[in-house]
């Protein structure tokens, strides 16, 4: 079992959460991440570790309440205990002196770009940053990207703050501007990403994904996140979660993504119509029925 320390509502739907896990705090690096399943019945949930504290011996993770997992994980108040937390998992990120680095968070994608955004910087890096989001409401980590920038902009779709238009946009802006881009680091939605890499594929900007497909075991028994990565398949729980932005091939990603759409939200109904049954009143509709989240990535 393991204690949650703090569970707390950021942006709408987004929640920060800390959890007792002494030695995935000692060992996580930037980019890997953990597996989390509430009880017994639950899911195996892969999330990005945003941050640890040794000393406490916890780690934080955020993530976007989308389906009946995260959902119920949501509901865990400090104090409270979770089943099992695996990690830290996956391959950390490569980090050198690249020189002028842009990393691009889109939605709750901010999240697992905050501390390969930090070890970049501590790397000795220049870094530019550009985080979106749909609204205003969604947008998160603004003051915690801005502290470790150079350069922070922030976009969103409907112009509700910041700069109006896509994260794509603002890139595309650096670029014609004639920034030297050494490294473009991209994490957020699929569509978002695969857009990222086709901005930096004609001027041949290397450029780092970092996936979010589904994910069961995590430890490359079980072959649910295969990827293809320059034609050759690759495991996102050991191969990655970072891949060549050019390389992947996305079309493939999004619908392996969208398998057990039917499942999800079925399972969603069922959970809303419960809780608002426990609630003592009708269930009110929720987040997307998707249970997407960021291994990396997602959510």
């Amino acid at each position: 079992m393991f204690t949650v320390t703090e569970n707390k509502e950021i942006a709408k739907s987004v929640f920060f959460q800390k959890i007792q896990a002494p030695r995935i705090a000692r060992k996580r690096k930037a980019g890997q991440f953990l597996v989390i399943r509430k009880g017994e019945m639950g899911e195996r949930i892969p999330l990005t570790i945003v941050d640890s504290d040794p000393a406490e011996g916890t780690v934080t993770i955020i993530y976007q309440v989308v389906g009946k997992s995260t959902a119920e994980l949501a509901k865990v108040m400090p104090g409270e205990t979770v089943l099992d937390v695996v990690g830290p998992l996956g391959l950390p990120t490569h980090i050198e002196s690249f020189g002028t680095v842009v990393g691009i968070g889109g939605g709750i994608g901010t999240a697992p770009l905050l501390p390969i955004a930090t070890a970049i910087k501590n790397g000795g890096n220049r870094l530019l940053s550009i985080v979106g989001a749909r609204t205003k409401d969604l947008l998160i980590l603004e003051e915690e990207m801005k502290a470790i920038s150079d350069t922070l902009i922030v976009t969103t779709d409907d112009g509700s703050y910041a700069k109006k238009g896509f994260v794509t946009t603002a890139l595309q802006e650096l670029i014609d501007a004639g920034e030297k881009i050494d490294l473009c680091i991209a994490i957020g939605p699929v569509p978002m990403m695969r857009a990222v890499a086709e901005v930096t594929r004609p001027t041949q900007i290397k450029t780092v994904v970092s996936l979010n497909p589904i994910m069961v075991d995590a430890t490359g028994m079980c072959g649910a996140c295969r990827v293809t990565v320059g034609g050759t398949t690759k495991f996102v729980c050991v191969d990655g979660p970072e891949f060549d932005g050019h390389e992947v091939d996305f079309k493939e990603l999004t619908l392996r993504n969208r398998a057990y759409l039917k499942e999800e939200k079925v399972a969603m109904e069922r959970f809303e119509h419960k809780d608002g049954k426990c609630a003592g009143g009708k269930a009110k509709a929720g987040a997307p029925a998707k249970e997407t989240v960021t291994t990396s990535g997602g959510q």
